[in-house]
């Protein structure tokens, strides 16, 4: 029994590290890019939710939903104020706003969108029922000669309107879609963990048979609460893979497809302009994981990829700004698949007539989702960008096709 004793207590002194060293592995390493962001949680504000109701104009303004933001409205001589503030500062100037709206009366008002601490950039979306949204009548927007507020002539009327930045798609309704794709026979749906508000992180694993040693492409989005346009992109792209075509069938049995739709659940809900609940960009927190929602999805990739014995091949980050624009490696940076970039911009264009895709290569220098993937996983990697004000038809198309040639290159290729 001594001898017993001794045996185990040299045998736990070998196999404890080996044990820590492997449950280690599963986890994604800090990684110092040459130009750091510090993503420590810092203070937010947080905007009262409550129905204004400006008794003297016989007008409310509700902000009571999810995805909707508005933070003082006030009636000064014939025009509606509703002010705009960011979560907290110093932030990217992408002043997102929702809210609802009714008087007693109809009438006609003008409302001004006042940013204290920002300059307009979304153009203003009208609903009746919050699901389906068309653009205001340009006649009835203009800018200030400043370009910072906006004002808008709107009719209101004892009938409820909705009128926001984007259109409303708030972690109900993500997943809502996340349970649609999961009806395919390719698809499960699952959470992987939850935001600091302690909403789900929603994911869709994609592919077809054993998991064992497939080549992994790996897709996020809304890591920014307002970048609808990317998100629609997102849902295009992942509705082309999973199309009952020979291409598509093909690509779902070959790979593996890790899918997570809303990166920033507790933003999106809470109407931010960019951040989470931490009061940090996302998309600069891949180097310390700081933020719950970016350590636990990085290192659910690390993990499940290793234990799968997958590589990564590609990782794509969908996200939205002013222009359509595709946010690649430099030559610098390894490719994973010699030219895939190139090869995928070209059948892109030449699956589009007329349109000609933006190539804007950056170095591995901070630490994005993009260079992440790069780095880390040793993928290609591209952040995929879409216009705020991209028409949604085209948004469509171009994520269809942009996912056909991207399967068509990652099969057909050496």
């Amino acid at each position: 029994m001594p001898q017993l004793k001794l045996f185990l207590r040299h045998w736990s002194l070998f196999i404890l590290p080996f044990l820590v060293f492997q449950c280690g592995s599963y986890k994604a390493k800090p990684y110092d890019f040459p130009r750091p962001v510090d993503t420590k949680s810092k203070p937010i504000a947080y905007q009262e939710k409550k129905v204004y109701h400006i008794e003297s104009a016989g007008i409310y303004v509700d902000n009571r939903f999810d995805g909707a933001r508005v933070n003082d409205c006030r009636f000064n001589e014939d025009t509606l104020q509703i002010t705009i503030e960011a979560e907290n500062e110093p932030i990217n100037p992408s002043p997102y706003y929702g809210f609802k709206i009714w008087s007693d009366t109809e009438k006609e008002i003008l409302l001004e969108l006042n940013y204290p601490n920002g300059r307009h950039r979304y153009y203003p979306k009208l609903s009746r029922n919050g699901k389906s949204w068309e653009w205001i009548d340009s006649t009835d927007f203009r800018l200030a000669a400043d370009s910072v507020n906006a004002y808008l002539n709107l009719s209101v009327s004892p009938d409820t309107i909705w009128l926001a930045a984007q259109e409303l798609n708030t972690s109900s309704d993500v997943r809502a879609w996340c349970l649609e794709k999961a009806a395919h026979s390719d698809v499960s749906f699952s959470t992987i963990g939850k935001s600091r508000l302690d909403r789900d992180l929603l994911h869709l694993e994609i592919g077809r048979g054993e998991l064992r040693k497939k080549e992994a492409v790996l897709i996020i989005s809304r890591q920014h609460p307002p970048e609808v346009t990317g998100y629609l992109a997102m849902q295009a792209f992942v509705d082309a893979i999973l199309e009952d075509t020979p291409i598509a069938n093909a690509f779902r049995a070959q790979f593996r497809i890790l899918v997570f739709p809303l990166m920033n659940p507790d933003g999106v809900d809470l109407g931010h302009w960019r951040h989470n609940v931490g009061g940090v960009d996302l998309n600069r927190d891949w180097a310390y994981y700081h933020q719950p929602e970016v350590r636990q999805v990085a290192n659910y990739f690390v993990k499940t990829l290793r234990q799968h014995k997958n590589k990564a091949v590609l990782g794509l980050d969908f996200h939205s700004t002013w222009d359509d624009v595709f946010y690649t490696m430099t030559d610098e940076v390894p490719a994973h698949i010699k030219g895939f970039k190139d090869y995928w911009l070209q059948g892109i264009a030449e699956a589009i007539p007329g349109y000609t895709p933006r190539d804007a290569p950056s170095a591995a220098l901070t630490p994005t989702s993009k260079n992440w993937f790069a780095t880390q996983l040793k993928a290609d990697a591209v952040t995929y960008e879409i216009g705020d004000d991209t028409p949604r038809d085209f948004i469509r198309e171009k994520g269809r096709i942009s996912a056909y040639e991207m399967m068509k290159l990652l099969i057909l290729r050496d």
